[in-house]
């Protein structure tokens, strides 16, 4: 499997291709944090712009979820995985890669353009079998066999469903898409888009989140703090509006 990468990677580089990301998954059964950093170092050594770290995550019906709830998967502490997500960051950084995604990694001008449209909660459109969209507030997907595509178009709508966000929800995920990059969310930005005063709706979270060492602000823009990247779904929940 390990020599299948690094061949792997080798034959995308010799065809011309230099924009190439890898995944690399931690916390794994019985990992250990010599394991971890061998694991990074091979990563650096690719010599890639863009990698993606991930933590195990256990789904529902599972072979891993069932054998975790039998207690025959010793799954790393807490601890030790924030200790492994803290290395990784480190490295990865001193390596020259930016941290620009709570869960991406980049050197300078290789980000991900296509997720960052996503994160800065921006519009896009759908076009083609089974594609998505976002435009005015209305999250859509086309219909999915080709065939029932084209028939879609035909009778002049390809949209097989469509979910309208209220201002409400709109605002939560732009919060909660937002507080993924580094950069967090633009105070002023909010306001512009949705005419609603940033301090009244989130500052007292705020606050409550920079005194627990989660958030902070910097000029016109919050955002997490490491530990905070590390709790980012604790920390978005927050965000939840009444």
């Amino acid at each position: 499997m390990e020599k299948d990468i690094y061949e792997n990677i080798d034959r995308l580089k010799l065809a011309g291709f230099d924009n190439i990301s890898i995944d690399l998954i931690y916390a794994l059964p019985g990992q250990t944090m010599d394991q971890v950093k061998d694991n990074v170092a091979k990563a650096i050594a690719l010599d890639i712009p863009h990698m993606s770290l991930y933590s195990l995550i256990l789904e529902n019906h599972t072979v891993f979820m069932n054998r975790m709830r039998r207690g025959k998967l010793p799954l790393p502490k807490e601890e030790l995985e924030a200790e492994m997500f803290e290395y990784i960051i480190a490295e990865l950084e001193r390596a020259g890669f930016e941290h620009y995604e709570i869960s991406n990694f980049s050197k300078p001008g290789f980000e991900s353009r296509h997720n960052l449209m996503y994160w800065d909660n921006a519009e896009y459109y759908g076009i083609g079998a089974g594609a998505s969209g976002y435009i005015d507030g209305i999250r859509y997907k086309n219909h999915g066999p080709i065939r029932h595509y084209l028939k879609a178009v035909e009778d002049g709508n390809a949209r097989i469903n469509e979910e309208h966000l209220t201002q409400r929800e709109q605002m939560e995920e732009e919060m909660f898409l937002g507080l993924r990059k580094k950069s967090g969310v633009s105070m002023e930005r909010f306001e512009e888009k949705f005419g609603q005063s940033f301090q009244e709706l989130y500052g007292d979270i705020i606050k409550d989140l920079i005194q627990q060492g989660l958030m902070q602000v910097d000029g016109d823009h919050v955002r997490m703090t490491k530990r905070g990247l590390f709790l980012g779904d604790t920390v978005a929940e927050r965000f939840i509006l009444e």
